[in-house]
Order: C-alpha cells, then structure tokens, then sequence
C-alpha cells in the first residue's frame, strides 16, 4: 500500500484462504448452495477515499457450479456481503453514497460536486444507481393526482402522491384518462381523489373508482376564486366607479401639537460648581450665618453670596452655561412647537429651522474658540523708482567720486563728435 499523497492504495484481499473452511456461497435464482468451485478471478473495486489518496481494493473470489437441476444458472460467484454487489465496480459504501447525490442533485450537478470529491462517478453512471421504489399493492386513502412535464410543450407524465404521508406513489408515462383508470383498477383503496380541473382525469375516476369522493387541490381553489372575483368586478366595472366617486373622502384628524422635550443643561464643570455653590450656600445661610461668614467659610466675595442667595437655581444654572437667562430659542419656541407637530416628530435640527425669512431665525455661529483674522498686509510699494536716462546723460557719474570727473575740453555740442568715446579726463 502507497501511503503517498495523491497515490492510490490497494489492498490485496483473499476471499478464502488457500485451505479454505468457509461454506460456498448459494445461487442467486434457486438460492441452493454450491459444492463445486468452477474457478477464481480478481475483482477491483473502488472504495470511499482515505483523506487524500484513493483506495482500491483487489479482491479474489471463486465462481460457482449450480447443481440445481431445475435452474437455468450453470455457474455463479459469490459475494461479500457489505463488500460487493453483482456488476458492480465499486463497494457497498461507495454506490450508497453516489446514489444518495444522484437522488438530491440528478445528473449533471451530481457529476459535478463527484468531480469536486474526487469520486469516480459520471453523469451517465449517477442516474443509473437509481431504482424505482416499489409500488404498493393498494392505492393510498387519499390520492393526489396531476401532472408534470418531462419536456414542457412536448411530453408530459402523471404523478401519483399520498397526500397523508406526503411521498410519492407512482409515476405514469402519459396523462391520458386510460392509463390512470388502468392504475386505479390495478390498485383499489382510493376513498378521497384531490385532482386539478383537467377532464382526463374526471372521467378516469368515474370510469374506475366511481364511489370516491372528488375534491380540487388548494392551489385551483385560490385559482377558481380568483378567476370568479376577477369576472364579477369586470361585469360590474360601472357600479363600482359610480360608488367610488360618490364617496367621499375621508378627514385627516388634525394632529395633537407635540411639545418639545425639556430641555437638560450638560454636566460641565462650571455647571456642577454652580450647583454646589448654591447648596452651600443656602445650606450656611439656614442655620443663620452671615454674609460675611459664608464669604469667608466657600472664599467667596460677598456679592456672589448674596446673587446666589437671592437667585433662583435655574437663572443660575442658563446664565453659568451661556449667560443668557432666558435662552436663544426663547422667541422662537412657538414657532420650531408648530414646525415639531406638523412633520410628526420627524425632523432634525436643522431642518427645523431651514425657513429663516419665514421665522426670521439668525443663525449663530457653532460654540468654541474665535479665530482672530488677521489685518492683511500693506501692499509694498517702491518709494524710489527707478529713473529713465536722459539722452546724452552720463550714467557713470553717480558711481565715480564728483572729485574725479571732469568735464570735456569741448563743452560745444558739435565737437562732442571728435571728443572720445569715454566721459573720464584724466
């Protein structure tokens, strides 16, 4: 055996040993036990993968002579039983497991998750490993009848379902009215037959099973219901517009004005300071303290004792938040009420305010610490520009000491031309 990945594992399995003390098998037809052994071949068949690696068992048995006198079988092998099955290639445990995919996916999916598995299965094979269940003797109490399309447009068959246990019974090959009333003579029992509207089938029954009671299956029943509303509404379009026209609307009841939430300052620290302050000072001013003598027992000036003595909490509290006692919103509180109950609670911030001209609501700029903007810069300006040059104007001058320059012999403008080129006399 091959333990490497990928590679296949073989077993190599005796049947019998080489003096064997087994008992022959018997034949499958007469069930009579052989006595007499024709010969032994190899068989190889697929097992259900180990991991990775695939098993394949090598397995010799022996061929049988049937000594049945009355039997058409001469010779025949024997089986393992939980092993091996008659013309098949694979074990017990590896067709049960093909036959189950084939039965939940069919042929072509069921090949494909094989494939995925690594199990030696095609999409011929697959539905091969089916059987047909066998069929009852008696038809069920309550029998299901109707059709399915084995090629829409083209042919279709009969499925025959116990309602009560909710499996299938049997398969026809067509959906005429002989073949179901052949089936029902075949199988009796039937008391209750739950049908579709096809007159196949009607006649069928009556032909056949004429005592059993005929009812319709739920989906015609909605069907049927919806075909006789769907009628009548068409018949009596008319009447129903004329009732529709002359009734009248409804009155929307006008919606309770909902009033805002109260509103709760934020525990900060100078909200929390204010309220202590003012407990304790109410707190000294009870057992009789002065003035003077709660200034000095908090360290507090004397105003402040007597403005937290004499004010209330809440003017307290709105002025320590924002120092406006009366809020921002105060003057427009009647109108953001108003604006609260017509949209049902549903509406934001800032679309509560949105309508400014309206309201003439001024809004202010977010809480937190101001930019200064700083005053933008004069503009440079050159007080000395530069001076354009005069024709005939001697630029060197103002680079050259005046104690060094002098003038040309010839101060005629006509006898500058004989003069030279440079300005310097030396």
């Amino acid at each position: 055996m091959c333990c490497f990945p990928g590679s296949v594992c073989e077993w190599s399995v005796s049947a019998t040993p080489p003096v064997s003390s087994g008992r022959p098998g018997r034949c499958p037809d007469c069930r009579k036990q052989a006595r007499r052994v024709h010969s032994s071949y190899q068989r190889r068949l697929d097992e259900r993968r180990l991991g990775s690696r695939r098993v394949v068992v090598r397995l010799r048995v022996r061929r049988y002579f049937c000594d049945g006198r009355r039997c058409v079988r001469k010779t025949f092998v024997e089986q393992v039983p939980g092993l091996t099955e008659r013309h098949h290639r694979s074990s017990v445990g590896l067709t049960r497991w093909l036959r189950s995919i084939a039965v939940e996916l069919g042929g072509r999916p069921a090949a494909r998750l094989c494939r995925r598995l690594r199990l030696p299965a095609g999409r011929t094979r697959l539905p091969s490993l089916l059987t047909a269940p066998p069929v009852q003797s008696r038809a069920p109490r309550v029998l299901g009848v109707d059709e399915f399309a084995f090629r829409k447009g083209c042919t279709y068959g009969t499925v025959l379902v116990d309602v009560e246990a909710g499996r299938v019974v049997d398969v026809l090959p067509d959906r005429t009215s002989e073949t179901f009333a052949a089936w029902l003579r075949d199988h009796p029992g039937a008391e209750i037959v739950c049908r579709d509207r096809a007159t196949a089938y009607t006649k069928a029954v009556k032909e056949a099973a004429p005592n059993a009671l005929k009812v319709a299956d739920r989906w015609h029943l909605l069907q049927n219901l919806s075909a006789a509303v769907e009628k009548t509404c068409h018949q009596h379009h008319n009447c129903l517009r004329e009732y529709a026209e002359q009734e009248t609307e409804p009155t929307v009841p006008e919606p309770v004005p909902m009033e805002l939430p109260v509103p709760e300052l934020p525990r900060t620290q100078i909200i929390e300071r204010t309220r202590h302050r003012f407990e304790a000072v109410h707190r000294l001013a009870e057992k009789g303290w002065t003035i003077s003598a709660i200034g000095s027992r908090l360290n507090l000036d004397r105003k402040t004792v007597r403005r937290f003595r004499d004010t209330d909490l809440d003017q307290l509290l709105a002025c320590a938040r924002d120092r406006r006692p009366n809020g921002v919103l105060e003057p427009f509180k009647a109108y953001l009420n108003a604006r609260f109950t017509e949209t049902q609670g549903q509406m934001s911030g800032t679309r509560a305010g949105r309508p400014e001209a309206d309201a003439g609501l001024r809004w202010l700029p977010p809480p937190g610490p101001r930019r200064r903007h700083r005053r933008p810069h004069p503009r440079m300006e050159f007080r000395r520009r530069r001076r354009t040059r005069e024709p005939g104007e001697n630029t060197q001058a103002s680079h050259v000491s005046p104690g060094l320059v002098r003038d040309p012999p010839h101060s005629h403008p006509h006898s500058a031309i004989d003069a030279p080129p440079m300005g310097l006399w030396w």
